[in-house]
């Protein structure tokens, strides 16, 4: 009766061919009957007002339905409301077409609505526009002077503010042995996931839609549109089964579902709603960021005082902030600190979470920094992280639920030959290329949120779950389908999984390296009260072998239950289901944090990341030739699709430390490349050899399953590892990102 357990075995992605054979349907692929097409105008004006609109040349043209704006929006409840989004920070949320203002460059402004995509796009461009316009602040160290602290209201609870400062770091920093003062900076970086937000709304009748939408959160987009537009939750259906990557850009439900249900109810017929690319360049970004950080340790290298100042940029009308001082003290334990995080209110979108919001750009500075004190110490970069090594939170004054990350270390430095470095400069070669050698830690939260799953045993003795989830690209479908069929001792075929769906059960908003341990322990619990209401049915039958046996002598294998001390008894989840008429056997449940149990404890993933570089001599361009990362998530469900996404976040890390950045004109207070021909992402040719290794970290105060997020902990540490592998390739301490040729050269 020993089944091999699915948990831990690298299972190839289960909807994998249909995403490679273009079977998997994405949310502007619907084949939906009498469909019209919407296309979105942006106001060029980065501030200002709409003075008038002349639509009289748009509607001329043939095929085109209607042209919306403020002046002939429907009346919507939310206007009035004041609503905000599950995700939304503090401060008045954006509305499209609320009246005449103009916000920022980009903002919608009217939609085309007609027979087809290409008039509709046509048309767009015979809108006529009259703007007052008005001055403008768009660039961030242009107006440093108006920083101030962030509003942290409810919905920032997983963004607290700094830690409050301890000891006299003032002094501290003054009689340092050694100290280090350094200032860091990155530019905007927009998300570009493969799929353009979309949106296909079906008009189902008055006060009903059913929804196609790209995004994080089908539940979250379900009452933001409920909410709008004054309708039944019930009656809202938000789908969203394949999402072609996100990363943060669907967290928040985006102005094209506004609108294109918007249109849908309007006219009471169906529209679909696709944002070209550089449409995707007028919502979210990871906002600019500059960093003050002070570091100073004693003549051994002990870490005796850190101060780490952050400021960002914020939309005029929401307070949205990275939480980045923060990280510090969460790594390194120094007695005396000092953390501020301020932001700036510009005339731009409201920044949103990517991939590693703040987790990225503070250790970026806060490794640097550190890199920059092994230099000055003369001590190996590695030896000095491992001389300040905590076992517990320094910020928090709490242990980890577990740490592996001294073993994150030592297995990635050895994978990697870091004792093959020479520490000078400058001093490694190949051919006529320079080589260098950098490291860095990362840390993440390991998050969990409630998650609401329903389970049951269909009369073929099948177990089908259902959740709100959504599958962004990271392996959600396969690992909950790994999970399940552990929990109830079935094979991956027997398990059906059904998510993307607003209709189903709750669960939060797929991010933030959450869903499997949120949705994997809604499975535990709602799988492990499903055995007991099988059984609870089973022991009504008159035929049932072991009616007297306990819990814990009953084996689920195979689809059906065995008596443990004799296998040779057993009965079929399909007799039972019989038995009980048919009638599936169902259960929901909700799984959710053991705040209480936990509240002693501070939670983490970690990670240790080695880079080799190679600098042309003459040219100053950087290859990424090697990185090896190692991380400590506690229980790996699937090391297939976990090394995936280690492996898509390392290649994101290289991406911001080399090539991603949104130009802004500060005469124009626009993004100057809103295009993948001048936003610069690698390519192929760009990633060489890349490995990850998963440190043995077991965990079993955090969550039923022992598990953490592995989305965003590859990426935060690449970053720093490319930059002070650059320093020692070169010799230069290049504090921006990304990192530009010309200045190596």
């Amino acid at each position: 009766m020993d089944k091999d357990k699915i948990v831990g075995k690298p299972i190839s992605r289960l909807e994998g061919k249909l995403k490679v054979t273009g079977a998997a349907k994405y949310a502007a692929e619907y084949e939906v009957e009498n469909l019209l097409h919407a296309y979105v105008v942006n106001s060029p004006v980065t501030k200002g007002k709409i003075k008038s609109i002349n639509i009289d040349k748009a509607t001329a043209l043939p095929g085109v339905i209607t042209v919306l704006s403020h002046i002939n929006r429907p009346k919507l409840a939310w206007f009035d409301l004041q609503y905000a989004d599950m995700d939304a920070p503090p401060g008045t949320v954006f509305k499209p077409f609320y009246n005449d203002e103009i916000l920022y460059n980009g903002q919608p402004i009217a939609l085309v609505v007609a027979e087809d995509f290409e008039t509709a796009r046509y048309a767009a461009t015979l809108v006529e526009f009259d703007f007052e316009e008005k001055p403008f602040e768009t660039f961030l160290t242009d107006h440093t002077e108006q920083a101030r602290p962030p509003k942290f209201g409810l919905a920032t609870a997983l963004k607290p503010p700094p830690p409050p400062p301890t000891g006299d770091f003032e002094q501290a920093y003054q009689d340092a042995a050694v100290k280090v003062e350094s200032e860091y900076q990155h530019g905007t970086e927009h998300h570009n996931p493969m799929e353009m937000f979309a949106t296909t709304t079906v008009y189902n009748g008055e006060g009903k839609l059913t929804i196609y939408d790209k995004t994080q959160g089908t539940i979250n987009n379900q009452l933001f549109v409920a909410n709008v537009f004054g309708l039944k939750y019930k009656n809202v259906r938000v789908l969203a089964p394949f999402v072609g990557g996100a990363f943060g850009s669907g967290l928040r439900p985006q102005y094209q579902l506004l609108l294109c249900a918007m249109a849908a109810i309007h006219l009471k017929r169906n529209v679909r709603l696709v944002l070209d690319r550089k449409q995707m360049f007028f919502f979210s970004h990871r906002p600019p960021t500059k960093q003050n950080l002070k570091f100073a340790t004693d003549v051994n290298g002990r870490l005796t005082a850190m101060a780490h100042t952050a400021l960002s940029e914020t939309s005029s009308y929401e307070d949205y902030f990275e939480s980045v001082a923060s990280w510090s003290h969460k790594l390194y334990p120094a007695p005396n600190t000092l953390f501020e995080q301020k932001v700036v209110p510009l005339d731009v979108c409201t920044p949103l979470d990517m991939r590693a919001p703040g987790g990225s750009t503070a250790l970026h500075a806060i490794e640097c920094t550190m890199d920059e004190l092994a230099y000055k110490l003369k001590i190996d970069p590695l030896e000095l992280r491992l001389l300040n090594y905590s076992d517990t939170d320094p910020s928090a004054k709490k242990p980890y639920t577990s740490k592996a990350l001294r073993a994150c270390y030592l297995q990635a430095a050895e994978r990697f030959g870091w004792k093959n470095r020479t520490p000078e400069p400058r001093s490694m070669t190949r051919g006529n290329k320079l080589v260098g050698y950098g490291m860095a830690t990362g840390i993440w939260d390991a998050l969990q949120f409630p998650s609401r799953v329903e389970a049951i045993i269909n009369a073929d003795g099948k177990l089908i779950l259902n959740n709100a989830v959504t599958d962004i690209g990271t392996g959600t479908f396969t690992v909950m389908t790994q999970i399940a069929a552990d929990e109830l001792g079935l094979s991956i075929e027997d398990v059906d999984f059904r998510y993307g769906d607003s209709q189903k059960p709750f669960s939060m908003f797929q991010g933030g390296s959450a869903m499997t341990a949120s949705t994997g322990v809604g499975i535990v619990v709602a799988t492990k009260e499903l055995k007991k209401k099988i059984l609870k049915v089973a022991r009504k039958m008159d035929n049932f072998p072991f009616a007297k046996s306990d819990d814990k002598d009953i084996i689920f294998e195979g689809g059906r239950i065995y008596l443990k001390a004799d296998p040779e008894i057993s009965i079929s989840f399909k007799e039972i289901v019989a038995f009980n008429k048919g009638r599936n056997i169902k259960t929901t449940n909700m799984g959710k944090p053991h705040m209480l149990k936990l509240r002693n404890y501070s939670k983490a993933t970690h990670s240790a990341s080695f880079v080799e570089v190679e600098v042309d001599i003459e040219l100053g361009n950087v290859t990424v030739t090697r990185a090896v990362t190692a991380v400590a998530a506690g229980k790996i469900i699937n090391p297939k699709t976990a090394k995936s996404q280690i492996y898509g976040s390392m290649v994101w890390g290289i991406s911001k430390a080399l090539h991603e950045e949104t130009i802004m004109d500060k005469k124009l207070g626009k993004y100057i490349n809103t295009n993948l021909g001048e936003y610069h992402i690698p390519v192929h040719a760009d990633i060489k050899d890349m490995d990850v290794i998963f440190a043995e970290e077991e965990d079993e105060l955090i969550n039923e399953l022992g598990i953490k997020g592995v989305g965003e902990i590859g990426l935060v540490g690449m970053p720093a590892a490319i930059s002070n592998a650059i320093f020692h390739a070169t010799g230069k301490r290049i504090n921006s990102l990304p990192i530009h040729f010309d200045e190596l050269m």
